[in-house]
């Protein structure tokens, strides 16, 4: 049930255009999309839920990721959560793509992006990927209901 690529919100595009996107952007647009609370988390790295599921969260540094050069842990990993997991090997497949998984990930329906690289992607897309993460998780009447009033369904 997510949203189509393309298909983002016409707020946000004339809002924001298609510039870089930032971190900040990810918590207004998850706090942007509807019935969400946010949880402060561990080391208060906010996890947005929509329904008590969560789909946006920022990740505690962990031992799955790692730079490779100095093995230190990364301290800006964003999880998103994605629809299917088709959609996750779109994402991540690409070796460009900033969005990657770890073994850690394997079967879990999401997405890592470090922070230091949200600029890679256009607000654009961020929004797209943050509403297709609300969307993943929200209950089908709400999905539904914001589909159809942003006229993606």
């Amino acid at each position: 049930m997510a949203a189509r690529r393309g298909a983002l919100n016409p707020v946000a595009r004339t809002k924001r255009g298609d510039r870089p996107a930032r971190v900040e952007d990810v918590h207004e647009l998850a706090l942007g999309m509807p019935h969400v609370t946010v949880d402060p988390g561990t080391r208060n790295n906010p996890v947005y839920q929509v329904g008590g599921k969560s789909f946006v969260f920022f990740r505690n540094p962990r031992p799955d990721a790692v730079d490779p050069d100095t093995g230190e842990r990364y301290p800006d990993v964003i999880v998103f959560w994605v629809a299917s997991e088709g959609d996750k090997l779109a994402m991540v497949q690409d070796q460009t793509s900033p969005y990657f998984t770890t073994p850690h990930f394997d079967g879990h329906p999401s997405v890592l992006l470090r922070g230091s690289r949200v600029g890679e992607i256009s607000y654009e897309e961020l929004a797209e990927v943050v509403q297709d993460a609300w969307l993943s998780r929200a209950s089908p009447t709400r999905a539904r209901k914001w589909l159809e009033e942003h006229r993606l369904s």
